[in-house]
């Protein structure tokens, strides 16, 4: 039988990734004030969401257009 580069595992499974890489941690990037930024940005999300939904009941006159 050939090799074909596949590595065989002790439970006789295949694995072709045998390897991985090395993580690392990448100094220059800061994540300082990332809650508080995903906090507002969900928040704004959200804000929008509730006027489409009251613009979607009044030009509708349904509560979820399409469902009820």
């Amino acid at each position: 039988m050939s090799n074909s580069g596949v590595t065989t595992e002790s439970g006789g499974r295949q694995n072709m990734f045998p390897s991985e890489t090395r993580p690392y941690i990448d100094e220059s990037v800061s994540y300082d004030g990332y809650p508080q930024n995903a906090e507002k940005v969900n928040g704004r999300w959200a804000m929008i969401g509730f006027i489409a939904l009251i613009g979607a009941y009044v030009t509708t006159g349904q509560i979820i257009p399409g469902i009820f």
